[in-house]
This record gives structure tokens, C-alpha cells and sequence, in this order.
């Protein structure tokens, strides 16, 4: 399931904010300069008004990158999908709380299939929706934008849900990943993590950068 915490923070590189036209190269270059998972941005032009890739990418980059998969599916429904991801080479998958009638049921089947189970918040979605499926969870990624475009403004109002789940996790006593996902700059970084994160998932921040290395590093201490 999900890998022992690296100090400070784990970095996630976006691939949404990679040259689409390099795929493999842009995701090898990311595990050179010092990443410590891939995320992978599943939209629909359903769910989110954008559409991205589905599981043939996701194969064949796994074929070049040995970083875990942390797949963020922003559709809907979500359920018909999870096994075809799972098989493709995600290693954690991430659903949103509006993505399916039955949350539990879809964390389970996450389970099933031997993956870590992640929950996505959109910014108006309540800290509470995730309160009795903690014990399903290996992950809740916070939405600190509204999902389905890349190089959007972080969204401050999001930090006390931050800190909200923190807490939650905190008192449940198990390892539950606690990521932020949008607008995520040396600075939001900084304040994400003073609020309780421990995952940070960035994209422009590192891919519109000259140094990956320098820009995953960059990270790192203004979070620490």
C-alpha cells in the first residue's frame, strides 16, 4: 500500500502539466530530479470540463517509470474504470466523493484489487464526507483549486480543511496520506503543510520550471 512517509513532505509531480507530446521522457525526468510519486490526472469532460488520458497511457508509462502511480480520477462513475487502472499500473487510485452513489463500496473495491484507496475533496465538498470511511482510506487529497484544469491560483479558504483533516487523522491513529492538489508553489506549499499535509501535488510549480531538481527541491524546505 502507500510507502513510509519521506521527510519532509512527498512531492507528486502533475503529469497534466507535462509536454504531452514527451510523456515518458517529462515522467522519467521528474523520478531523475528527485520525485516521489507520479500523479496522474484522469479527467472525462464529464466530471471536470476537461479530458485527458486513460489506462493505455498509464501502461505504457509504466513500462519507463519505476515511481508509484498515484491516479486522481476526476470522472464519473468512477466504479466501471477502477479495474482497468488498477491493471494498468496504478498504485494508488483516487475517487471523488460525487464520482459514485456508494463511496464505501468503491474504496473497497480499490482495496480489493491491492491498491491504496484514495478520496478526492473538491473545495465545496465537506470535511465530514470522509468521516466513516476513514477506515477504508489510505489517502484524501484536498482540492485546493476547482479540479480539471492545471495552473490555476491556490485557494486559501481550503487550508482549514486542511487542518479539519488533520485532526480526523490524527485520532484515527492509522497512516492516511493527507495531499494537496492545485496552486502549489513554494509559498502554498509552505502554508498546506503548516496546516497539517503531508503530500503536496504539483504540476506548473515543477513543469514549467528550467530545473526539475531545483524545482522539486524548492519545495521541500519552504514546506519543512
Amino acid at each position: 500500500m502507500l510507502q513510509p512517509r519521506r521527510p519532509p513532505v512527498i512531492v507528486a509531480p502533475s503529469l497534466l502539466a507535462a509536454d504531452f507530446s514527451r510523456l515518458a521522457e517529462e515522467a522519467k525526468a521528474v523520478e531523475a530530479a528527485g520525485a516521489d510519486w507520479l500523479h496522474l490526472d484522469v479527467m472525462d469532460g464529464h466530471f471536470v470540463p476537461n479530458i485527458s488520458f486513460g489506462p493505455l497511457v498509464l501502461r505504457a508509462l509504466r513500462r519507463h517509470v519505476r515511481l508509484p502511480f498515484d491516479v486522481h480520477l476526476m470522472i464519473a462513475p468512477a466504479d466501471p474504470f477502477l479495474d482497468d487502472f488498477a491493471a494498468a499500473g496504478a498504485d494508488h487510485i483516487t475517487v471523488h466523493v460525487e464520482a459514485g452513489p456508494h463511496l464505501h463500496r468503491s474504496l473497497q473495491r480499490i482495496r480489493g484489487l491491492g491498491k491504496a484507496a484514495g478520496v478526492a475533496l473538491n473545495p465545496a465538498t465537506p470535511v465530514e464526507s470522509v468521516a466513516y470511511v476513514l477506515d477504508a482510506i489510505d489517502l484524501v487529497n484536498v482540492m485546493t483549486v476547482n479540479p480539471g484544469f492545471g495552473g490555476q491560483k491556490f485557494l486559501a479558504g481550503q487550508l482549514p480543511k486542511i487542518a479539519a483533516l488533520r485532526r480526523m487523522i490524527d485520532a484515527a491513529g492509522r497512516r492516511i496520506a493527507l495531499e494537496v492538489d492545485g496552486g502549489i508553489d513554494p509559498a502554498s506549499a509552505r502554508a498546506a503543510v503548516e496546516a497539517g499535509a503531508d503530500t503536496l501535488v504539483a504540476g506548473t510549480a515543477i513543469y514549467a520550471a528550467a530545473d526539475y531538481a531545483g524545482a522539486i527541491a524548492a519545495l521541500r524546505p519552504a514546506a519543512g
